[in-house]
């Protein structure tokens, strides 16, 4: 098996630990957080500040950048410099993911979550539990496709953007890079870049 190596140490790590202990490919090596003083071992884990890395030899390990945040898990994985290649796949043994789909390094796909035919996602992103992506997504790098949404198909998703739990997009809809779509929003056209939506149907939110 191989060691992973998580980076955040919050509740969604939490949720990433659990589908590495499920999974017959990854053993829990460390976590490490920027917020951790010194290193410590917990149930044959290490945990320890993110500058632990800087002491191993990066090719013996497989990493996950364990955070939630779109905007964060790409600011990190710009600074620490690891390879693409060193960044795990992580797939819940309950999820269903089609064979003619393609997943990018570094993203999870979370329980009971469906990826069906030809869909292509890139990386770093997160798939959460029980989401549905329909065939023939396009999902950029560093999207978060929340828990319970569902992607009809033929829907493309630019990078950075954050879908909310239980939000709909309607088949053929595009949405912009680094957009939030509200909890519960139904997406039935297409939206712009850098937008904030919500609503049934999704309508774009003008801050004051």
């Amino acid at each position: 098996m191989d060691k992973l190596i998580l980076i955040g140490a919050g509740g969604h790590s939490k949720v990433i630990q659990d589908i590495a202990n499920a999974s017959n490919e990854f053993e829990t090596f460390a976590v490490v957080d920027d917020a951790i003083d010194g290193t410590n071992q917990t149930d044959g884990i290490i945990y320890a500040n993110t500058s632990f890395i800087d002491s191993l030899q990066v090719e013996h390990f497989k990493f996950c950048i364990a955070i939630g945040n779109n905007a964060t898990r790409r600011e990190i994985f710009a600074t620490l410099g690891i390879p693409i290649e060193q960044y795990a796949v992580l797939i819940h043994p309950t999820a269903v993911v089609s064979k003619s789909a393609e997943i990018g390094n570094g993203t999870v796909v979370m329980p009971n979550a469906v990826v069906n035919a030809d869909s292509i996602i890139g990386k770093h992103c997160i798939v959460n539990t029980a989401a549905v992506v329909e065939h023939d997504n396009r999902m950029e790098d560093y999207v978060h496709i929340s828990p319970n949404v569902t992607l009809s198909g033929i829907v493309s998703i630019g990078e950075g953007t954050h879908v909310g739990s239980g939000a709909t997009v309607i088949p053929g809809k595009i949405i912009g890079c680094w957009c939030t779509i509200g909890a519960g929003a139904v997406v039935v056209g297409n939206i712009g870049k850098h937008v904030t939506a919500a609503g049934v149907p999704a309508k774009k939110i003008v801050k004051n």
